[in-house]
């Protein structure tokens, strides 16, 4: 079987009824996956797919979002987002600054703007419901895969959570 949609053409269906899809998309100078996924095709409906094409297309206001929330989140010492920081000061130490986009003087935040989007996982089956409809990950340095932080997105846009990868 398979789905068909305008914007994500024929997503046809796997032996055990599930569904992918995958670009690569440019959000300014750096490239962008984007996956769309599904373990059952029979739980993805077309507003979802329509949901998850209007993530895809306004992926610039997405990432705004995203990196909003992560510095709303400085004030918490105990947040997920400070302590990434903390890990990537521990382990980069000098060369942090090296990796800096823009020096404010604001560690923190300059890290938040530092930051690159690597991927978002949009999770079609997850549509209107209480799990994560699109996970977006983040990294300081693109080569350490392990470190990264995920932003949470409900199928409305709100940002549900941020985490790291640990």
């Amino acid at each position: 079987m398979a789905i068909e949609h305008d914007f994500f053409g024929l997503l046809e269906s796997g032996p055990d009824g599930s569904i992918f899809w995958s670009e690569n998309v440019e959000l300014g100078d750096q490239t962008v996956t984007v996956d769309l996924t599904a373990p059952d095709q029979d739980d993805v409906s077309q507003g979802a797919l329509d949901v998850a094409a209007a993530m895809v297309s306004s992926l610039e206001a997405i990432d705004r979002t995203a990196r909003n929330a992560m510095v709303s989140e400085l004030d918490d010492r105990t947040s997920e987002v400070i302590e990434y920081i903390l890990q990537q000061q521990q382990v980069l130490g000098d060369e942090l600054e090296d990796l800096m986009v823009d020096v404010s003087g604001d560690v923190h935040v300059d890290v938040i703007r530092s930051l690159q989007l690597m991927s978002m996982t949009i999770l079609a089956d997850e549509h209107g419901g209480s799990e994560p409809f699109a996970v977006l990950e983040y990294a300081l340095d693109p080569d350490a895969t392990d470190d990264v932080l995920l932003v949470n997105l409900a199928s409305d846009g709100h940002v549900q959570s941020v985490t790291s990868a640990d």
